[in-house]
């Protein structure tokens, strides 16, 4: 399908089906302005209005309630308890020790106390109410870092391997993770004006061809939904980089990037109960050279937003694109929007997904501290004062932290005069990873109940508990070191990527839970439904059962996942399209 028009904006390109309500609303909001101003001066409610819940997400923010109080407030004849999830966007995960002081403080004064590491590199806060919510971006935007495209339908914060074995590759691949980030920021200027009293460029929008001016890349409707871009740097995979709708994998040559293969269409989200929706791991299309990445980065973005669906959310991810459209057309498209041709993928090998706790080196004279945060919540427990500690961290150390994509923290480039103070912080308020089990630090689990609007079980607040109980098992089989890769969300979307873990489970209902088994410790594999609608008794009685045949015979394998698909205990997940 050579010679399509690589400027093309129109919404409706690849559906015969009107656009969606949500596609109306991001048209007629004036490049992410919608009423905003308006809503955040409306101190009768403690929401905003219908519509600025959707262009808000563009702004990093999200609209929740506190679902453990709406039925008593429902009874009382008071709104829903309304607070905001705002997540701060930091590709690669890289934030300077200044920054992590201003963004615990924020947590301290303007949300609920405590700070939440995302499976994207990120950082979340909870619980900020309206009225706060100019002045924790404002802070936020101080530190050099931002909110922008942290959610809504754009590329959100881009991800980058946190703790490589080669250091100058590394830098290389973190610094074309910045770009990407850059390159495909949105270019409008309300974000400021709304955020940072920056002032409104007049007459702009009354222009034709506006979309091509205020938005080159994204057009006035942006992309059909949320897009996501990680870069991989082998053999770590931390980043799930086959999870992403575009991936960047490494090839190295004596410690310095040679290029990069390409990798697209993957996705973990679907709808319980709807065969035409599903999780996907990436196809690679090809290879390309470092000055190549971000002209191919905008030609999968443009390919998307004029084929991706604008009638159907649940279908509009560009992992259905591809698999409508085929991946051969599909790298046409990127190959002649990009003006390149991508040569033949390069031989690469993941060993692992997960991050590697405690201490490792990190160049001459210089190391990184892994800590497991258990979910990502950074806050203060009888059991472990993490907030704090990190915090005393950040106080005194010369380095930088990281955050990972399985929601860690890394005080990394420690020199070696100071590695010992640092670890006598990190003992002091029980952060060393051997105060945990290797179930636990090999787990992640999605916000849940009670803010994500979307949940139908428990997930950060439950995993723990349930994990605690597995692992009782594990030790009963003699498989108390195994640290197989186990994810929960609360429900089908997939946050937390529950798709390529050894186990996965995803909220059905209260208490309720689809139990999935066989993805890969490379996080290259989807894994498969292995019983639907289950209670805690049923997961724990058919795990216990797996764990003992597991027990006899685990020599043979490199991990559970892959004994359940040797086994033929599960059907290894065949690609859709």
């Amino acid at each position: 399908m050579a010679g399509i028009c690589v400027t093309s904006t129109d919404m409706t390109a690849s559906n015969d089906k009107p656009p969606s309500d949500v596609e109306r609303i991001k048209t007629g909001s004036d490049y992410l302005r919608g009423t905003l101003v308006e809503s955040l001066a409306d101190s009768i409610t403690g929401a905003i209005r219908a519509d600025d819940t959707h262009i808000s997400k563009f702004h990093g923010i999200y609209q929740q309630d506190d679902r453990d109080l709406r039925s008593e407030r429902r009874k009382q004849k008071l709104e829903p308890a309304y607070s905001f999830m705002l997540r701060v966007r930091i590709p690669g995960g890289v934030v300077s020790t200044r920054q992590w002081l201003v963004l615990d403080d924020l947590a301290t004064t303007h949300a609920n106390d405590t700070l939440r590491i995302t499976t994207r590199q990120a950082v979340q806060y909870h619980g900020v109410i309206k009225r706060r919510l100019k002045d924790t971006v404002a802070r936020i935007n101080s530190t050099l870092v931002d909110t922008l495209a942290a959610c809504g339908d754009v590329n959100r914060n881009v991800m980058c391997t946190a703790t490589p074995e080669l250091t100058n590759s590394h830098a290389q691949a973190l610094k074309t993770a910045q770009q990407i980030s850059d390159h495909l920021t949105p270019r409008t200027t309300a974000y400021h004006e709304i955020w940072l009293d920056g002032k409104k460029i007049q007459g702009v929008s009354d222009k034709q061809g506006v979309s091509d001016k205020v938005e080159p890349i994204y057009g006035a409707s942006y992309l059909p939904r949320k897009f996501k871009i990680a870069v991989a740097v082998p053999p770590q995979n931390d980043v799930d980089v086959f999870t992403n709708d575009l991936g960047f994998i490494a090839i190295t040559a004596n410690d310095d990037v040679v290029g990069y293969n390409v990798a697209v269409g993957g996705g973990m989200g679907m709808t319980h109960g709807d065969p035409e929706t599903w999780p996907r791991t990436a196809s690679i299309i090809g290879f390309c050279t470092p000055d190549q990445v971000l002209s191919v980065a905008e030609a999968v973005v443009t390919t998307q937003r004029d084929f991706g669906n604008r009638s159907e959310r649940k279908y509009a991810r560009l992992k259905y694109t591809i698999d409508r459209y085929g991946l051969e057309w599909f790298r046409e498209q990127v190959q002649e929007r990009a003006g390149i041709t991508l040569s033949k993928e390069r031989h690469y090998q993941f060993v692992a997904n997960g991050d590697r706790y405690g201490w490792s080196p990190a160049s001459e004279n210089h190391w990184n501290l892994t800590l497991f945060v258990e979910n990502g919540r950074v806050t203060d427990t009888a059991a472990k004062t993490l907030k704090t500690g990190v915090r005393e961290i950040a106080e005194t150390h010369r380095g930088e932290f990281r955050l990972t994509g399985n929601q860690n923290i890394v005080i990394a480039n420690v020199a070696a005069a100071d590695k010992q103070h640092i670890e006598s912080l990190a003992r002091r308020h029980g952060l060393m990873a051997a105060n945990h089990h290797a179930l636990g630090m090999a787990s992640m689990a999605c916000v849940g109940f009670p803010t994500c609007g979307l949940a139908m079980a428990e997930s950060e607040r439950y995993l723990p508990e349930l994990l605690d109980r597995i692992h009782h098992q594990l030790e009963h089989h003699g498989l108390d070191d195994e640290a197989i890769v186990t994810r929960m969300t609360g429900c089908p979307n997939g946050c937390a990527r529950p798709y390529v873990a050894e186990i996965g489970l995803v909220g059905k209902a209260p208490g309720r839970y689809n139990l999935y088994l066989g993805g890969s410790h490379a996080g290259d594999r989807i894994n498969s439904l292995y019983r639907e609608n289950i209670d805690e008794a049923q997961i724990l009685s058919s795990l216990d059962k797996l764990f003992a045949s597991y027990a006899q015979q685990k020599q043979h394998y490199s991990g559970f996942g892959d004994f359940v698909i040797d086994a033929r205990i599960v059907e290894e997940s065949r690609p859709h399209g």
